[in-house]
């Protein structure tokens, strides 16, 4: 395949496509994917992260996003319904301009390329941080303020940062997302033309991406604020993300 790491489950239907946010790996996504029994799934590690951390030219949305289009066309995968997390989901907006084809829905969780303002000092301090300890404090600045860390998600993440030249590719990312402290915004003319289903979900507690985002988004887009909630919604309510992941993918 692409050299894109990813992990798969076989089923029935049109399939689901799951992009995690920076930082983190496909493994995010497996408290939902135990929810989606039945329906074939490609999680993918994203370029310059875990199973992808030597995908050539790994840094940019863009690049992302082309690498994932050609990967599911090597897979002979014609339509997805494609989920993203905060960068997963400015990918999975830039996916649905550069291929409109092969997207039949879209689930946006506190995503990237809708305002310039980004946390970039936090962002910079997640990209950083080795000791599990250390990325723990992070998640919980991320988070809402009643979300519990699950200290399993920091082990994760720190031992998925091991591998050589992993810090260095999460620095030389941020250094591109939240380039002179903002970034970069998806026009707003070529998002008014995605013409699919798409649900948006963002914590009214998100630090990293402010939930004021979502005004700017077309008005037929279902938008979702979800109170008390942080920037981490695939751990801190997973329940409310497969139940609209469902939602879209009848």
């Amino acid at each position: 395949m692409s050299g894109l790491g990813a992990e798969i489950r076989t089923g029935s239907g049109t399939p689901i496509v799951l992009l995690h946010g920076f930082g983190s790996s496909n493994q995010t996504w497996l408290p939902i994917i135990e929810k989606l029994i039945g329906r074939p799934i490609v999680a993918y590690d994203l370029p310059g992260h875990a199973g992808s951390l030597q995908y050539p030219n790994a840094g940019s949305p863009g690049t992302a996003a082309k690498a994932i289009i050609a990967d599911l066309n090597e897979r002979g995968i014609e339509k997805a319904h494609i989920a993203g997390h905060s960068m997963g989901g400015a990918i999975a907006t830039l996916i649905a301009l550069m291929n409109p084809g092969l997207v039949a829905s879209l689930t946006l969780l506190s995503p990237g390329g809708y305002g310039e303002q980004i946390n970039a000092p936090l962002l910079r301090r997640y990209a950083s941080a080795v000791q599990a300890e250390d990325i723990a404090d992070c998640l919980k600045s991320m988070s809402g303020p009643d979300a519990a860390i699950d200290p399993s998600v920091a082990e994760e993440m720190a031992r998925m940062r091991q591998a050589q030249g992993q810090i260095e590719m999460l620095e030389k990312i941020v250094g591109i997302i939240a380039r002179d402290g903002k970034q970069g915004v998806i026009p707003a003319d070529g998002i008014a033309g995605i013409n699919v289903p798409v649900a948006v979900l963002w914590g009214t507690h998100d630090t990293v991406l402010p939930v004021e985002q979502m005004a700017s988004m077309p008005s037929g887009w279902k938008k979702i604020s979800i109170e008390r909630a942080g920037h981490m919604l695939v751990d801190e309510v997973p329940e409310a993300v497969t139940n609209r992941l469902l939602a879209l993918a009848q």
